[in-house]
């Protein structure tokens, strides 16, 4: 019951007080040991030298977590305190809703600002209002699995230990996780070990966004046939199953220029749509806090 126990704390911590200040935010000090691994890389062989510092800076953030873990136990209240800074659910809501609020101003220069900010790397300069609230929309879902699903998975198998480690690996990903010149070899070991990583997660994700759906009164049904048909079209090969079966439940077509379509229907795409896509969010995040820590009871009994 421990680990299921830190889950629900970590989670309340999460929803009424968010990430903790940079300064002492864990995730920070991964991007500086990347950021150094960015500076001094070779020019050659660098998917090895690539792998060998992602491998090298897992070690150093999960080896004290593991002693940790042993030595202090009992400390129940210590947990929750550091499982939080590896996933988020609140900031993300937030950062959903504050383009929606942008977009009702009928503000498209601040809603472009903030989709670049705090949800996509795509340019965004040329978007209009309906592709900012698809894209907004977009990352909402995909992020179900990377922000919520995937390490709180991790840690109901693993622990503490599993959960910086599958954040370490992550955060790789997203820095360093590119195919341009400079990152194809070296972030090619992060992007697929975030893509195994993740391969559980995002069809769960997936599926229990489909079954909170039919809870919220959205279409559970074309949530399902949408993600069962369309989940292939993303180049990533994990991120169409939440994206198509949000489209899927929200009855619209998630689209990035020229490179897919996730059509789920033709209704528009508005703030009211974004605010469904919250509503359905927050549905799905509870499924899988729900489902976390029943993987995290059942690991326990079974370790026993």
């Amino acid at each position: 019951m421990t680990r299921a126990i830190t889950i629900f704390l970590a989670v309340i911590i999460d929803l009424l007080g968010g990430d903790p200040p940079n300064r002492v935010h864990p995730v920070v000090a991964m991007g500086a040991w990347l950021r150094r691994g960015r500076t001094i890389a070779p020019q050659h062989r660098r998917f090895r030298f690539g792998a060998g510092w992602v491998m090298t800076g897992v070690a150093i953030f999960v080896l004290p977590l593991r002693y940790f873990e042993q030595k202090f136990s009992r400390a129940i209240w210590m947990m929750p305190l550091l499982l939080k800074p590896m996933f988020a659910y609140r900031n993300l809501r937030r950062a959903a809703l504050s383009v929606m609020r942008a977009l009702a101003r009928e503000n498209l220069p601040e809603a472009r600002r903030l989709l670049s900010w705090h949800l996509v790397s795509r340019p965004t300069e040329t978007l209009s209002a309906a592709e900012i609230a698809g894209a907004t929309i977009e990352s909402l879902a995909e992020n179900l699995t990377d922000s919520l699903a995937a390490p709180l998975l991790a840690y109901a198998v693993g622990g503490l230990p599993a959960v910086w480690g599958y954040r370490f690996v992550n955060t790789a990903d997203a820095m360093w996780g590119y195919r341009t010149a400079e990152f194809e070899q070296l972030g090619k070991f992060a992007a697929r070990a975030d893509d195994a990583l993740n391969w559980f997660p995002a069809r769960l994700s997936g599926w229990l966004l489909a079954l909170a759906a039919f809870g919220v009164g959205l279409n559970g049904q074309r949530a399902i046939a949408t993600m069962r048909a369309q989940h292939a079209r993303t180049d990533s090969p994990n991120a169409g199953w939440t994206m198509s079966s949000a489209a899927g439940a929200l009855g619209v077509t998630l689209e990035k220029r020229g490179v897919y379509a996730l059509a789920g229907g033709d209704a528009p795409l508005t703030t009211a749509t974004i605010r469904r896509a919250v509503r359905l969010a927050d549905a799905t995040a509870a499924l899988i806090v729900l489902f976390a820590a029943g993987v995290a009871i059942g690991a326990q009994v079974f370790k026993k």
